[in-house]
Order: structure tokens, then C-alpha cells, then sequence
């Protein structure tokens, strides 16, 4: 039996509506919200298939990080401000992971609700939590806008069930660097990451294979959506396919796409999806997070969309009247310029052609000739 013969279930909650990493920072965007929005406007998320995500409890986070670390977030919390030794060690209060009013309680939120989603899966399906997908956090720390990560506590969760063949799939703008670190070289964890080279965290290099478990895909600046696909094709699919997972979990970070502030990619909201549609079919269980993504209508827009694909909706040209005035009340102030007609009247962008660059197919040679340590 593969996921996609339940009905998925869909994790969201109340919390990310107005939470905001502060007005400067590239996550001062409504993301999650915008998504439930969408797909209510829509009539594609009846209650029978939403769930609320329920708040991680300390426990449960100290199966990856630190009690020190999850103290520091509980006090930071509580008195919005931390000392300069907490700033130093664990990394919060900076600007890129700042103190604000849910500083503690979003992040374990969208834990909880991925941890959830490892519970629901026990007998299979598919789960979306489009609040996890904070694949940077570190043990002790906080690294790249995540405060935890999300998707090692579903992994851990999943491996404590018994499972012993995991596939995590990324296909975030950045590389999954915090993943990488807590399963490297575990032989029942295989990790596959599409990520814009020579970018933050500057590590995924084509040649580290984590204890020959993880198949790193360095994509070049501008790679459009016929260059993913050979990677797709070619490698990340077959490697799935070789691996037979007893489940999925996939970072569907929307940073990729063309639009998106903190990437120089250029692929289209299908590449996305394709890889959506693709993962469904290929193991009993698939819980998909979100993760990356800084341009309110491109996140809103390929989030929805997965969870269209999730569910076999089609998608249509045009969206009706209440979608369109979701997209409409957006507003972003690293906006230049007109927003482009079709971030609001549509949800499937154009797709972005063009020829496959030589070094992809390098890549893609290189990668082929390891295809046996896959397995």
C-alpha cells in the first residue's frame, strides 16, 4: 500500500496567525495562515481532515536537544530578553534568529505537530505540517531562523517506532544542515538534499556523503525546472526507489522558486509538485513539512499546491473571487515594484524551460556512478 491511498491529513494552528520574527526579518511574512486560508477559500480543507498541532512538551524535545538549550528557549520567552552568555551559546537573540513574543512556543508547535504526524503515520498515510520543516536547528543551538528541528524529531520518532529505512527528502533553497549532523552515517536514514550551491550554510558539498547515507545535489544559480528534472529523474527518485523506504519525510522549503528573496534559483512552483506527486506513490507513509520560503504569494501559492496534489484536487487556471482576495490582502515590504498579476489570480506558475546546463549533467554523471552505496 502506498500513502497516497488514505486521506491526508493537514496539521496547521492558530499560533502563526500574527506571530512574526519581528518586522525586519525575512519571516515577518504570514506563511502558514496564508495556507489554510487558501485551501479553506478554495474547499479543499474540510475539518474531517484538519488537525490541530498540539505543543511539543519538554520531554519530548530533549529527544534531540539539549535540557539546557530548552530552558534557555522557555526564559527567553518569558522575559524577552536574554543575557549575553545564553546569546553566545545557544544563538538566540541575534538577528537572524531574534527574540520575539513566541519564541518558544511557535517552534514547539510546529514540533508537536510533526510529532503528531509521526504518531497519525503509525499505520500509514500522509501528513502535512506545512509549520515544520525548521531543518537548521541544532542540539544546543539555533541556526537559520529555526529554533528547532522539527524533522529529526519526527525521524526520531518514526526509528523509535521500529522503522529502520527512513528516506528525508529536501528540496529547501539551503541545505538541510541540521538533519545532516544528527543522522550522519546512520545506516537506517537516507538523506537526499536539492540546495543552491556556494549559499548559507555552505555545506552539501556534491562529494560529502555522510557516512555514504546522504546524496547531496548542489544546484547551480539559476537552475530552472528542466534542469531539476534531470536531477529529479536521474537521481532523487531512483535513489528513493533503490532505498524502498518504510517512509517518507519531505522539506518542501518554497525558497526555490524564481521570486523568492533569499535564493538565486529560478524553478517554478511544478518542480515542486512534480516531486509531490512523485514521493505519494513510492512508500506507505509520506509526511510533508514546509521549511524555507520569504515571498508571501510564491509560499502561499506552492504550499496550497502541495496540498492540492496531496489530495488529487485539480488545480485551476484561474482562481475563484474568495481564493484571489486571500492572495490580495498580502502585503511585503521587500516588494519592488508592481506584484505581478498572476500571484494573485492563479496558483500554478508558468513553467520556467530552458536548457539543461553542462554542469548539471556533470553533476548528475558524478552522482550515477555511486548509485550502488544507495542501497
Amino acid at each position: 500500500m502506498t500513502a497516497a491511498a488514505l486521506h491526508p491529513i493537514f496539521i496547521g494552528s492558530e499560533i502563526y496567525r500574527g506571530s512574526s520574527y519581528g518586522a525586519r526579518h525575512p519571516l515577518s511574512i504570514p506563511r502558514v495562515p496564508t495556507v489554510m486560508d487558501l485551501c479553506r477559500a478554495m474547499g479543499w480543507l474540510p475539518r474531517t481532515q484538519f488537525r490541530v498541532s498540539p505543543r511539543a512538551k519538554p520531554a519530548a524535545l530533549t529527544r534531540f536537544h539539549t535540557p539546557a538549550y530548552i530552558t534557555a528557549l522557555q526564559q527567553a520567552e518569558a522575559a524577552r530578553t536574554v543575557d549575553e552568555t545564553t546569546r553566545q551559546r545557544h544563538q538566540i537573540g541575534t538577528l537572524s534568529n531574534p527574540i520575539f513574543p513566541e519564541i518558544y512556543r511557535r517552534p514547539a508547535t510546529a514540533a508537536g505537530g510533526s510529532l503528531l504526524a509521526a504518531d497519525l503515520l503509525a499505520q500509514g498515510g500522509i501528513v502535512y505540517n506545512p509549520g515544520g520543516g525548521t531543518h537548521h536547528g541544532m542540539a544546543d543551538h539555533a541556526a537559520g531562523f529555526c529554533y528547532l528541528n522539527d524533522p529529526v524529531l519526527a525521524i526520531k520518532a518514526f526509528l523509535a517506532q521500529g522503522l529502520t529505512r527512513i528516506a528525508y527528502v529536501d528540496i529547501d533553497a539551503h541545505h538541510c544542515d541540521g538533519v545532516a549532523a544528527a543522522f550522519h552515517g546512520d545506516p537506517r536514514v537516507l538523506m537526499i538534499s536539492t540546495h543552491e550551491e556556494a549559499r548559507w550554510p555552505f555545506t552539501g558539498a556534491l562529494d560529502d556523503r555522510a557516512g555514504s547515507h546522504a546524496i547531496n545535489l548542489p544546484l547551480p544559480r539559476g537552475t530552472h525546472d528542466d534542469d531539476f528534472a534531470l536531477l529529479r529523474d536521474a537521481i532523487l527518485l531512483p535513489a528513493v526507489q533503490d532505498w524502498q523506504p518504510q517512509v517518507i519525510v519531505l522539506q518542501c522549503g518554497a525558497d526555490a522558486v524564481l521570486e523568492d528573496p533569499l535564493a538565486r534559483l529560478a524553478l517554478s512552483n511544478n518542480a515542486h509538485w512534480q516531486v509531490v506527486t512523485a514521493l505519494k506513490q513510492m512508500a506507505p507513509r509520506l509526511l510533508v513539512l514546509g521549511g524555507g520560503g520569504y515571498n508571501p504569494w510564491t509560499v502561499g501559492r506552492l504550499w496550497s499546491g502541495v496540498w492540492a496534489t496531496l489530495n488529487g484536487f485539480e488545480i485551476p487556471d484561474r482562481l475563484p473571487e474568495r481564493a484571489r482576495s486571500v492572495l490580495a490582502a498580502l502585503s511585503w515590504t521587500r516588494q519592488r515594484g508592481d506584484r505581478p498579476d498572476h500571484l494573485v489570480e492563479t496558483l500554478r506558475d508558468t513553467p520556467r524551460h530552458g536548457p539543461v546546463q553542462n554542469e548539471i549533467r556533470r553533476r548528475v554523471q558524478v552522482l550515477q556512478a555511486r548509485r550502488r552505496v544507495w542501497v
